[in-house]
């Protein structure tokens, strides 16, 4: 019956807290760590850079004007991507899955966060695919991206599951004809894909 796995990335395969970098940029602007996000929210900056919309460096311009931020573009992109940390999900169950199922990667991301995590996560190697939203002009829970999704499984949508962190967008998936799970951990996957008869 299933084809295509498909992954969400932050929160599914790898961990991130935003509060990290927050930190980080604390003493490089004037600005304390709890008062960077809500400066950020005044703005769609980041939107439009996971929709593709503003290049990695015109992006490190705004920002660092928003935030009267003094730093060059490769200390910042260290900064931005300190965010991720450890693996999630076996990567015995991601070469296992690839062996069998086309395997996708279906993420809101930017440049400058998956340039860093293709050169940092080798489990990434055993996708078939990746569905970037900077790449792909879309962002979840948008139909756009789920429909990207689905014609690179090159399948049927209720013939691909798809797992995330994010409940609504789980549901856009569904939405779309995907059969989606909300990702809470490892085991409780495990539990999702042995009950569909799913293998790896």
């Amino acid at each position: 019956m299933y084809k295509a796995i498909i992954f969400d990335l932050g929160k599914v395969l790898i961990h991130f807290d935003f509060k990290r970098g927050y930190r980080a940029l604390e003493g490089l602007c004037p600005y304390p760590a709890a008062e960077i996000p809500k400066r950020i929210a005044t703005t769609n900056l980041v939107e439009r850079f996971e929709t593709g919309l503003v290049e990695p460096h015109d992006f490190v311009s705004q920002f660092s004007r928003l935030l009267s931020l003094d730093v060059d573009y490769d200390r910042f992109c260290r900064i931005w991507s300190s965010i991720f940390s450890e693996t999630l999900v076996p990567e015995s169950m991601l070469e296992g899955l690839a062996a069998r199922y086309r395997l996708l990667l279906l993420s809101n991301t930017n440049a400058i966060h998956f340039e860093m995590i293709r050169a940092s996560y080798p489990l990434l190697r055993h996708f078939h695919d990746l569905i970037l939203s900077y790449e792909v002009k879309a962002m979840k829970p948008r139909p756009e991206i789920y429909r990207a999704a689905v014609e690179r499984a090159g399948c049927r949508p209720e013939e691909c599951f798809y797992t995330d962190d994010i409940a609504g967008y789980v549901e856009a998936a569904r939405q779309f004809g995907i059969d989606a799970v909300h990702f809470q951990s490892a085991e409780q996957l495990q539990g999702e894909l042995t009950a569909r008869g799913i293998v790896w």
